[in-house]
């Protein structure tokens, strides 16, 4: 997305009467369990690929990453007071979400992940608008928004079908209203406050970012269990123009490779995943390497698959795990089910506020814990 708004960019300072921008407003919610020194639960807010919210289950305070962004409390007075108790009831929410989801699929304690990533685009010639929404659980796809017009889900997998079939019944109105109509009209608010912030943050970090300003990643290999595959996941690097790959005996190896997209982090820096099928033997140890090239950079980063280079669930103390949002990126989240008294509390939320968008994050908490 930054290419092709970059690339707009360019063109549209020629003829600026004939191009146009296709906007996005993204955030991504991720809750985690059993993981030391890692926030339990985290939201970051994007425009256009450029971060400009951040709030966690330590700080517990919705924060501004960009000083446009407090321009908007002259449309949303109450915008910032809502963001963070949204993002303090969400933890609760998001955490009764992952014990649901092991009872789902039979699990027991160890490392999860929900993971949530939705939004919308306008496009600023037409006005045309869209919305999405990827759901996932410990980095798969578990349900996603399949059509905003008919608010038609598809469940990825067999424990989401319950949930398809309650969030087709009981949150399509809602929803559609928020994706066709509240989320488009807060970013439009979020561009006419941000826009040349937004389009000197991304034209400078396309352009001028080689070599002397790259930031190279932490590289891990990671597998939940010995019959999983084994991922090798690079994180915070610098600029996004990278690939991830694997090897094996020195060449590039397609088979059974399952390669994610690049996805930010809360900091501004970018990951990205590459899953590799393997069985470890004697035979097949040390044949395979995992390779990060980053653009600007001459020397690769190259990790051998070794089993004492693994981190797993069966060490939970060793695993690196700045992993936010981990897996591909046309799945992220997994939202289920929540009690009645979080709902209630969400209800009482609701009422306290008139504006639309403070209106809007009290019902999409309530909506979001319906199973």
């Amino acid at each position: 997305m930054i290419m092709n708004l970059i690339l707009l960019f360019i063109l549209a300072k020629g003829i600026p009467s004939v191009m146009s921008v296709i906007h996005t407003l993204k955030y991504f919610k991720i809750a985690s369990s059993d993981v030391p020194k890692f926030p339990d639960f985290r939201i970051i807010g994007y425009v256009d690929d450029v971060k400009f919210v951040y709030c966690d289950s330590k700080g517990r305070k919705a924060e501004a990453t960009q000083d446009w962004v407090n321009k908007i409390t002259a449309d949303e007075p109450h915008f910032w007071e809502t963001q963070t108790q949204d993002c303090v009831d969400r933890e609760l929410i998001y955490k009764a979400n992952i014990k649901i989801a092991q009872e789902r699929f039979n699990q027991t304690g160890g490392i999860h992940f929900v993971q949530k990533m939705y939004g919308c685009e306008w496009n600023d010639e037409t006005d045309e608008v869209d919305g999405w929404e990827y759901d996932a659980y410990d980095g798969e796809d578990f349900i996603a928004l399949s059509d905003v017009k008919t608010m038609t889900w598809t469940a990825a997998k067999q424990q989401a079908f319950v949930t398809k079939l309650n969030w087709e019944r009981l949150r399509s109105e809602y929803w559609k209203y928020y994706y066709t109509e509240i989320c488009p009209s807060l970013l439009k608010k979020f561009v006419k406050y941000g826009r040349d912030a937004i389009m000197r943050t991304a034209f400078s970090g396309f352009t001028h970012c080689v070599s002397p300003c790259a930031e190279l990643p932490t590289v891990s290999l990671l597998q939940k269990t010995p019959s999983s595959p084994v991922t090798c996941h690079a994180t915070g690097f610098y600029p996004q123009s990278a690939v991830l790959f694997w090897r094996k005996d020195g060449e590039e190896h397609y088979e059974d490779v399952d390669v994610g997209q690049t996805l930010p982090n809360h900091d501004g820096t970018f990951q990205m995943t590459a899953d590799l099928k393997v069985e470890l033997t004697e035979d097949t140890e040390g044949k395979f390497e995992c390779v990060f090239q980053l653009s600007g950079v001459k020397e690769d980063i190259v990790t051998k698959l070794e089993r004492r280079s693994i981190k797993s669930n069966g060490n939970n103390k060793e695993i690196n795990l700045t992993v936010p949002i981990a897996a591909t990126l046309g799945v992220l989240a997994l939202v289920i089910v929540l009690a009645a008294v979080i709902v209630k509390l969400y209800r009482k939320r609701y009422d306290e506020y008139t504006s639309t968008s403070c209106s809007s994050v009290s019902e999409r908490s309530r909506n979001e814990s319906v199973e």
